[in-house]
């Protein structure tokens, strides 16, 4: 793949007429010069250069994952990253908890009229250079634009298709009693990053988002022979969510310790301020693993490799089935449930 200067201009001309999206452009010279000269731009792969209607791939053969998402965040800038960054790692990072290693990426937006081209260039940039750090490419797409005030700027669709690793199957029915729960990182700095740029809070410590993919640390696990039986990435709804779903799906109760679990200082502040909870906060750039307990140790080196902030946080049990405990800081014990609908909407 040809390298893009993250500083270099939109390349298409910013005439009085193309500094912004217009609606009525859909079908027009505009939108081809959009696909040839931004979208192919930015997005240069083999498959984008035949200008055919679909990408043609040659897979290994095995077992695949395929995973889509839709990202509608607003804003679409905030500390640590971006729309265009949280689609790729978003999807990439659902393959990822599927054991797989992603293979290439479909992307469609929905762009609203008045988009700034300059706005669109800096999203597309973002989003090969997310690609290219998850080690995958982006092969087909789609684009449409709706009228003015019926977009929100942009709304990105991305579809990924994963390899998943011989005799690696990760699900939550693989998880069993005893096993240990490993967390790859800090919580809730992506939720909280998003709130401070949306509702412009002054923070003592600035806070980014952990915006990120999560291949790298996934495949070390499988890689190394770590006996991983299930993966979660804690997005939507935080920790608590993720531990939750997976309680449900398992059968299996929970225990986790409070204390073990990492959180940012200035994430901690914020959250007692606003009187919010950092287990209930969405995170892009950290997840679960239930590991065999004789492979905990290895696990966490590995994690620890990738993140310092990894920690083991509790086990899982033969409980009672569904369940989520919490053993707090001054050693009681309190049911962990997940947030009653969505604390903080527009953050993914």
């Amino acid at each position: 793949m040809n390298k893009i200067d993250p500083a270099f201009a939109c390349p298409l001309p910013l005439t009085q007429h193309s500094k912004v999206l217009m609606a009525h452009g859909g079908g027009g010279q505009m939108m081809m010069d959009l696909v040839d000269q931004l979208f192919r731009a930015a997005f240069d792969s083999p498959e984008l250069r035949t200008r055919h209607d679909g990408a043609v791939l040659a897979v290994p053969a095995g077992t695949l994952a395929m995973s889509t998402d839709s990202y509608v965040i607003k804003p679409l800038f905030f500390p640590g990253g971006d729309i265009g960054s949280l689609a790729i790692n978003g999807t990439v990072n659902d393959l990822a908890m599927c054991g797989a290693r992603p293979l290439c990426l479909s992307v469609a937006f929905i762009l609203e009229e008045g988009l700034p081209l300059e706005t669109l260039w800096r999203v597309a940039l973002s989003m090969r250079a997310a690609a290219d750090r998850a080690g995958t490419r982006i092969v087909t797409g789609d684009t449409k634009v709706v009228e003015r005030g019926h977009g929100d700027g942009v709304y990105i669709n991305t579809t990924g298709i994963g390899f998943v690793a011989s005799g690696h199957r990760i699900s939550p029915t693989g998880i069993r009693a005893g096993d240990a729960i490993l967390i790859s990182g800090d919580v809730g700095r992506h939720g909280m990053a998003v709130l401070g740029q949306r509702e412009s809070l002054s923070f003592k410590s600035p806070i980014k988002s952990d915006c990120a993919p999560l291949v790298a640390p996934v495949m070390e696990l499988l890689e190394r022979g770590v006996r991983v039986h299930c993966l979660r990435d804690a997005t939507r709804g935080g920790l608590a969510a993720a531990l939750n779903e997976t309680a449900t799906d398992s059968r299996l109760g929970l225990e986790c310790d409070q204390a073990a679990i990492p959180v940012d200082e200035a994430v901690g502040e914020v959250c007692e301020i606003l009187g919010l909870d950092p287990l209930h906060i969405a995170n892009e750039g950290c997840f679960i693993a239930f590991v065999d307990p004789s492979d905990a140790d290895a696990a966490l080196k590995i994690l620890k490799k990738h993140n310092p902030r990894a920690a083991r946080i509790g086990s899982a049990t033969t409980g009672e089935a569904g369940s989520v405990v919490l053993r707090t800081e001054i050693g009681g014990w309190r049911v962990l449930e997940a947030p009653y609908g969505e604390l903080l909407p527009r953050i993914c």
